[in-house]
């Protein structure tokens, strides 16, 4: 099936310009292409129409869950008949098993998985292994992390046919080495049921009940049915069932991995027995001698991942499979954001492999967990076929591998130009500053102000308070939740300025702004580039009166490099409005309102599937405040309020609202410390 891309809006500006030259140059054979295009030009748009026109299974990868999530639903909305996939990490918290040797500390392994996301995660492979070429996956980086072999995800995968000769019994078998469990009551994804000669199978993803009728060993009929009543929606000729985990196995790769994890065990063992260091020695045998009796029994243990090495028949340092081998090969691979997601590539490795280090060494975990990891980059690298780079800043690396291949995309639909850029002298800055902040404020409109330290940014903060400016600050130290709620504030017109280091980091994204300022711009480093620069300055670009003003005492090159590239983008974007009568709109607010919930403010109903309740939250928005001087809550009231957090940080990740349900498991956490201290 092809792609069908539905939509009321046809390419504008330079969107067909830009669609023609990415398709042309990924049919000629170039490998990687790079979409360079300013905010608010419709880029997302622009790759729906070019993957449309391309015809090939694609990924698109986002450098965190909420991206992703509005990257998904933009695609749905343009691919409603075709398959639109979410990949991101299935946990709704995740605490890494870790060892600290200076304080003797084991830190074990806490997670709570979220089934809604697991079954979006095989609903992605199993589209992929179907042999359906109208497949979209919209994933975070967690698709470089390690995964089943996709040879044995397939070889488990169930076909059934309508008058094909099958073996009752030997079906029953099948679905439970596809990790289906049996069950008498209700079914649930990844159960099934038997009745005589009927038997009831609910998918590991989606909602789809299939009821298989046997006469004698044919299979007589294949019916989709309703799971809860059993009536009759749809009668099918046939159907294929894929496991119901991603790393399942067969049952020979069972027996050959166990016998290599103890041989692997005896010379782990035999290594510290002669380091004389018996504990060591004592706790190695002791784990993983009861994961492998789990796995004889189970067929699965607790942490089975750090034994993908054994059941995938890897040797010792070769890559982990990844969701990027279940695809064909001539896939299409877009990196939105790239000048932050290849980073966040990069650094991957380090950052696992440092931990899983002390894990090895003090007996927690054979040396075998080490290859349960995700990739280096050279190995994404080795995988990433045709690809395009999607950003409005570029970095040198995509940059470099594009080789001049880049395509601009400047024009905006709603006609807004990029805001014009003056330099001032840092003498009497404030003062001047003060003038153009009375002047916005008069207005209803708002100011950034881009700082290069955070003390500077505390201090200017503090000043503006004495002089009676409303304004907030916003950096590093600040916790990620609190800056959402800080954006929300501002939104809500709760203050004028927003006082910030490195502001472009924050992914700021509000139209109200009409003023960015960024002061010591002269000082050449990371957070005065070209990148940053144009990157502050773009969040000026969705005002209609948006205008940047840099404070500084000389003009550095990058500096002049960034009011270089500016002009020139708002002469074309001048002219094009000219050239066709376009008077310049106020952008809409973008994103899903997900960060509603931390403002404390009602949201539509429309927007979530699963409306989460702001019941008696007093208690749990500050834990600390009211019960540590005096206790007002019963131990009992406490376990309610948990209950309550817990329910609700479920309900907030099932709607793919992730800042939400981080701060509910915060508040969770809180009570539990709480509910711990009055024992």
């Amino acid at each position: 099936m092809d792609f069908k891309l539905v939509s009321e809006y046809a390419p504008t500006g330079d969107q067909p310009e830009a669609i023609a030259q990415l398709v042309e140059s990924i049919e000629r054979g170039v490998g990687h292409n790079t979409l360079m295009g300013v905010t608010g030009s419709g880029k997302t748009f622009t790759m729906a129409n070019v993957i449309a026109q391309l015809n090939r299974p694609t990924i698109v990868l986002s450098h965190n869950k909420t991206l992703a999530a509005q990257l998904y639903g933009e695609f749905k909305n343009f691919f409603p008949e075709n398959a639109v996939e979410y990949f991101v990490s299935y946990y709704d918290y995740y605490q890494p098993e870790a060892y600290l040797p200076t304080t003797d500390t084991y830190i074990e392994k806490d997670l709570s998985i979220n089934d809604e996301i697991e079954k979006m995660r095989l609903s992605a492979t199993s589209a992929l292994l179907s042999g359906r070429r109208d497949v979209i996956v919209v994933s975070s980086v967690s698709c470089l992390y390690g995964i089943g072999n996709p040879d044995d995800f397939h070889a488990t995968s169930i076909h059934l046919k309508v008058g094909e000769t099958q073996s009752y019994k030997l079906l029953l078998y099948r679905l439970v080495e596809a990790l289906y469990t049996r069950t008498e009551l209700d079914l649930t994804p990844a159960t099934f049921r038997t009745r005589g000669d009927v038997v009831d199978i609910m998918a590991a993803f989606g909602d789809y009940c299939y009821r298989v009728t046997f006469f004698d060993s044919e299979i007589e009929s294949i019916h989709l049915i309703d799971p809860a009543s059993g009536q009759r929606i749809e009668s099918l000729e046939e159907v294929t069932l894929f496991p119901a985990n991603m790393f399942v196995t067969t049952k020979e790769r069972i027996d050959k991995a166990v016998g290599n994890i103890y041989v692997d065990l005896g010379k782990r063992i035999s290594f510290f027995e002669k380091e004389g260091r018996a504990m060591e020695a004592q706790r190695i045998k002791q784990r993983v001698e009861y994961d492998l009796e789990m796995i004889k029994e189970l067929g699965y243990c607790s942490g089975i991942e750090n034994y993908s090495r054994y059941f995938d028949g890897r040797g010792e340092g070769e890559r982990p499979f990844c969701l990027l081998d279940y695809f064909p090969k001539d896939y299409l691979m877009i990196i939105d954001e790239s000048h932050v997601t290849l980073p966040q590539v990069h650094a991957m490795y380090g950052g696992d492999r440092a931990r899983k280090e002390n894990l090895v060494e003090y007996g927690f975990r054979l040396p075998a967990a080490k290859d349960n990891r995700p990739l280096m980059f050279n190995e994404f690298e080795s995988l990433v076929g045709t690809s395009v780079y999607v950003s409005a800043t570029p970095a040198e690396y995509e940059m470099r591998k594009s080789e001049g291949v880049v395509v601009e995309q400047l024009i905006r639909p709603t006609g807004l130009v990029d805001p014009p850029m003056q330099i001032r002298p840092t003498l009497n800055q404030i003062d001047d500053l003060m003038e153009e902040i009375n002047v916005r404020v008069r207005k209803s409109e708002k100011v950034l102000v881009c700082t290069i330290t955070k003390r500077m940014a505390e201090e200017l903060s503090r000043y503006f308070d004495r002089v009676g400016v409303r304004n907030r600050y916003i950096h590093s130290d600040v916790e990620t939740l609190e800056r959402v709620q800080i954006l929300e504030d501002m939104r809500a017109d709760a203050f004028d300025v927003l006082v910030g280091v490195n502001l472009l980091r924050e992914g700021l994204d509000l139209p109200e702004v009409s003023l960015v300022v960024i002061m010591d711009a002269d000082k050449e480093g990371f957070l005065r580039n070209v990148r940053s620069l144009t990157q502050m300055a773009g969040r000026a670009a969705r005002h209609p009166n948006g205008a940047v003003i840099m404070y500084a005492d000389s003009c550095s090159d990058s500096m002049r490099e960034t009011i270089e590239q500016s002009n020139r983008r708002r002469d074309k974007q001048i002219r094009y409005n000219a050239l066709h009568g376009k008077m310049p709109e106020v952008a809409k607010k973008s994103g899903t309102g997900q960060s509603l919930l931390l403002a404390g403010k009602e949201r539509p109903a429309d927007m979530m599937a699963y409306p989460i309740v702001e019941e008696h939250y007093a208690v749990a928005a500050d834990v600390q405040g009211g019960y540590n001087a005096e206790p007002q809550l019963s131990r009992k009231d406490i376990d309610h309020q948990i209950d309550k957090a817990r329910e609700d940080m479920e309900r907030a990740a099932k709607s793919l609202d992730f800042l939400a349900a981080a701060r509910y498991r915060d508040r969770m956490y809180e009570l539990q410390k709480l509910r711990d201290g009055m024992e």
